[in-house]
């Protein structure tokens, strides 16, 4: 039986499983769309509006016209 110790430190098995699950690709794919979006309103700005005003900015316009565009997107990517 493994120590609670050894549960604060994974191991490169649970690295991958970490890595190959799908919520962790999610997370990837939402933290892409939110830098293009810090991108975007930083240029619009004329500097760098940080990653928590464009994350918060994300969230309010844009993330559940996303969710929604990325789950039709995987239905289809399924059949």
């Amino acid at each position: 039986m493994k120590s609670d110790a050894n549960m604060d430190h994974p191991n490169a098995d649970n690295s991958d499983l970490v890595k190959n699950s799908v919520l962790y690709r999610e997370f990837l794919a939402e933290r892409e769309e939110i830098l293009v979006h810090k991108w975007l309103e930083s240029e619009k700005a004329g500097h760098d509006i940080g990653f928590e005003r464009a994350l918060l900015d994300w969230i309010v316009k844009h993330r559940s016209a996303w969710r929604e565009k990325r789950r039709l997107e995987l239905q289809d990517h399924e059949k």
